[in-house]
């Protein structure tokens, strides 16, 4: 799940996590994979690959923006949906059918900080 804010601005940042890498804007909420370890209401993404402010160049990192980084606030822990992996062998009988859901962080983004 990924909105925007009504009030969208050309600042966006794209940051990295969970081996994945998301394109956000302030005020915006997307769930991002379960971070380990965390205890505060407040996260703090340092791994940012580009940033770029209104009307200015983009800032592109090599691979990450040096002092740039994006503040967010957690939701809510939640779960993804179930996705099914069945496995058929023709002739055998054989059938195996797994679920699995993934643990997710449903974050909204407060700030986007560029570097240096």
């Amino acid at each position: 799940m990924v909105t925007s804010s009504p009030m969208s601005t050309s600042t966006f940042a794209i940051i990295q996590t969970g081996g994945k890498q998301y394109k956000v804007r302030e005020g915006q909420t997307l769930d991002i994979e379960l971070l380990p370890g965390l205890k505060d209401k407040k996260i703090r993404f340092d791994k940012v690959l580009l940033v770029t402010k209104d009307g200015e160049k983009a800032e592109v990192g090599k691979p990450f923006v040096k002092g740039a980084y994006c503040d967010a606030e957690l939701l809510k822990e939640h779960r993804g949906p179930k996705k099914i992996s069945f496995k058929y062998i023709r002739r055998e009988k054989a059938a195996t059918k797994i679920g699995h859901r993934q643990d997710l962080l449903r974050v909204t983004i407060k700030s986007i900080h560029g570097g240096k």
